[in-house]
């Protein structure tokens, strides 16, 4: 992911709203949103239970999946993290492809870089 962020559009502002509210309301250590391809977004923090691990961007992947999604066009990652999680962006890609846009941003939902799922 490249470093320099790119302006937000509206839609992606939305999903910052989506990933810091569903964050803050969970206490979860990171939270995520995903727009998909019809327009829909999915929000989720991360499942950290003793006999189910899932970050927040894999609960939003999941939920698109079996929501009968074909595809996403961005995703927004709130974390204390520097990236985004190697398997993570394996899973947007798998899904969605490798250009999809990813922006990652500390847990206040200021975004810090923002690149492609295949970057």
């Amino acid at each position: 992911m490249s470093e320099p962020r790119a302006e937000l559009s509206a839609e992606d502002r939305k999903l910052v709203t989506l990933a810091r509210a569903t964050r803050a309301r969970t206490g979860a250590a990171e939270g995520a949103a995903v727009r998909d391809s019809d327009g829909r977004t999915y929000a989720a923090a991360t499942v950290n239970l003793p006999s189910l691990r899932v970050s927040a961007v894999g609960v939003c992947v999941a939920m698109a999946v079996a929501s009968g999604s074909s595809g996403l066009e961005a995703v927004v990652v709130l974390t204390d993290a520097d990236r985004v999680a190697a398997p993570d962006l394996a899973a947007i890609a798998e899904f969605a492809g490798p250009e999809v846009v990813v922006h990652r941003g500390d847990p206040r939902g200021t975004v810090t870089a923002t690149g492609t799922a295949g970057a």
